[in-house]
């Protein structure tokens, strides 16, 4: 069963509004039609789309078992929302990124540890890539510490690309707690969510969970579906905010998301801070699966001119611009905008598979469809 989403508008002029309201209709149902054709073919219990531009919904539909109100899992897209949080630090003046990381979380100043810069942890070279974390003790700042104190890196910092899953954005809550001066999670509904209109992502807690798409295993075995599904259906997970992967929103929200970062409402971060963010690669290391080059800003990934943008960990199509920038997750959740365009683009699924390539070409499919706006 299909159903939309009754209108929601977050911050711009006007109304929102259907494919009809665009210039390229055709476009937007070609999209459509790609994401409705998962669902009938049973491949996915459910899926949302969302495009925004100009500040505000032009399309969202939901397919399958869900309607607009249902929330979606984000795993790693949740990444840049939790970085925009260390940007709005940055602008505040209390956050040096060039600097050590234990100069501000002290018991990261073991052995190796204290060679990493904040810079590589936000670019996935800090060289502590499956450093532990349950996601329950990373809720509670004492447990965490006390987890940072046995870290070692694994590697020379900032030698290497070698993605970061969790380890990492459990550093970035833990600054955030320390120069923000409030709980991560509350953080970031505060100063990013709340001001441009979204509601709170991180941190659901237990009986607040209605209307969150279940995650669902389908097609064959895989331990690392199985490992997300065994984590991410634990109320206590959910609650605990797992800032490199937790956010639970919609589709909708995450293309409004990417809209405040190509308009910025209010000034909300510092411009020149978020102008670097968005656009400065900062990183060019190899993907160590894919080869090509990662393409990092510190916090989201760039298309870039090479060509070789489907390669990269954000979603991208054929169409996208150079400046496009964005971030993916697992099981091929996309979110991006397209400073050329102005257009944003959500995908998300709770139907979790065992084939990443297919997954991936998914992703590209309906990633290009978006661009063609």
């Amino acid at each position: 069963m299909t159903h939309r989403q009754s209108p929601r508008h977050r911050y711009g002029a006007g109304l929102v509004a259907g494919p009809d309201r665009l210039h390229e209709p055709t476009a937007v149902t070609a999209l459509l039609d790609l994401a409705r054709r998962d669902i009938e073919r049973g491949r996915l219990p459910a899926c949302q789309v969302a495009i925004a531009r100009d500040g505000e919904l032009i399309a969202f539909e939901s397919f399958g078992e869900a309607d607009g109100e249902t929330r979606f899992h984000a795993f790693s897209a949740t990444k840049p929302i939790v970085a925009s949080a260390i940007w709005l630090l940055i602008g505040d003046g209390l956050l040096d990124v060039s600097r050590p990381v234990c100069e501000y979380v002290p018991e990261l100043a073991t052995d190796g540890m204290d060679a990493v810069t904040v810079e590589q942890v936000l670019l996935h070279t800090a060289g502590f890539p499956t450093a532990p974390m349950d996601p329950v003790d990373g809720a509670d700042p004492q447990p965490r510490r006390d987890q940072f104190a046995r870290w070692r890196v694994e590697w020379a910092p900032g030698t290497r690309f070698v993605y970061h899953a969790s380890s990492a954005h459990w550093v970035l809550a833990d600054l955030i707690e320390r120069l923000g001066g409030v709980d991560f999670r509350d953080f970031v509904e505060q100063r990013v969510c709340r001001p441009i209109g979204l509601p709170r992502v991180l941190g659901v807690d237990p009986g607040h969970d209605d209307g969150i798409a279940p995650l669902t295993a389908v097609a064959g075995e895989s331990a690392e579906r199985d490992e997300l599904l065994r984590l991410f259906t634990d109320p206590a997970v959910r609650a605990a905010g797992v800032p490199g992967g937790g956010a639970i929103l919609t589709a909708a929200d995450l293309a409004l998301f990417y809209q405040a970062l190509l308009h910025n409402p209010g000034d909300l971060w510092r411009p020149d801070v978020l102008a670097d963010a968005t656009g400065t690669i900062r990183c060019t290391l190899p993907d160590p699966l894919l080869g090509a080059p990662v393409n990092r800003t510190i916090g989201l990934v760039v298309a870039g001119d090479d060509g070789l943008h489907a390669l990269r960990y954000a979603g991208f199509g054929e169409g996208n611009s150079p400046a496009s920038f964005g971030h993916a997750g697992a099981h091929m959740q996309i979110g991006w905008a397209d400073p050329a365009t102005g257009t944003s683009f959500a995908y998300l699924t709770n139907g979790l598979g065992d084939d990443q390539l297919r997954e991936g070409v998914r992703g590209v499919r309906l990633a290009g469809a978006a661009a063609a706006l």
